[in-house]
């Protein structure tokens, strides 16, 4: 693999990745429990779909096959599509959704982080846009998971379980594959291994302070990052894509 094509691909699984977590995000918009949270989600999913659009254009440009933000969202089948199976999953209650949240950006914030010192100047300029916005999020998800937890016996009960559930989606956020690897190498990338200890640390902090218990590692799913999905990834593109499908070429 040459390094324009590991730039192109690792490029789109941060893409992918804000694209999936986006949508999940918006299909709870009028769903949450109070009407200030309902403004924080919506203006949070608009961050990600924003990151999204700008690392859609990159990988765009950098292929020089003409094909738009709209065409890397809207016309690639579910096996193209490169995100970890974590942000896939439904969003059951209030605090499935926040506990997913929470466990993928409080990993990204440290990427993130790791991408603005790279060598690939669009891709950290993005990185340091992109941190900004993650940064707060995270502030924001810990403290509802800390009220949560330490909250009434049912909202810790269910919390509880609601980490128990996405626990085993965790571990792919951290295994490096080849692309992984060769992004690292050759443009300085983040070391994932480096980011899991820190991600961990700061995971820990937080569920101690909510009165939860970290789930044990277990067996771990993976697949998203090469393309295998679980069935929620079709559910999710067949509405997300219906209309572009639908109406190929239509304009406002």
């Amino acid at each position: 693999m040459n390094a324009e094509q590991t730039l192109i691909d690792y490029t789109l699984r941060l893409a992918d990745n804000a694209l999936i977590l986006g949508q999940r995000m918006v299909e709870n918009v009028a769903a949450w429990p109070e009407l200030e949270e309902e403004l924080a989600n919506a203006n949070f999913a608009l961050d990600f779909l924003g990151q999204a659009r700008m690392l859609y254009s990159y990988a765009g440009e950098l292929e020089g096959k003409g094909r738009s933000e709209d065409d890397f969202a809207y016309l690639r089948d579910e096996h193209e599509f490169r995100n970890v199976l974590l942000l896939e999953q439904p969003n059951g209650h209030f605090g499935d959704a926040l506990v997913r949240q929470y466990l993928f950006e409080a990993a990204y914030v440290h990427i993130l982080g790791a991408l603005v010192e790279c060598r690939d100047e669009q891709l950290s300029a993005i990185a340091a846009r992109a941190i900004k916005e993650v940064q707060y999020h995270v502030r924001h998800t810990s403290k509802w998971l800390i009220r949560l937890g330490d909250g009434t016996e049912l909202s810790q009960t269910r919390v509880q379980q609601s980490l128990h559930d996405v626990w085993r989606f965790t571990g792919e956020l951290f295994a490096a594959d080849d692309i992984d690897i060769a992004f690292q190498e050759t443009f300085g990338g983040p070391d994932l291994s480096a980011v899991a200890a820190l991600w961990r640390t700061d995971v820990a902090a937080v569920v101690s302070e909510a009165t939860l218990v970290l789930p044990d590692d277990e067996w771990m799913a993976t697949g998203g990052k090469q393309g295998r999905h679980s069935e929620h990834l079709g559910y999710l593109l067949a509405e997300m894509q219906y209309l572009p499908r639908s109406h190929a070429g239509a304009t406002w």
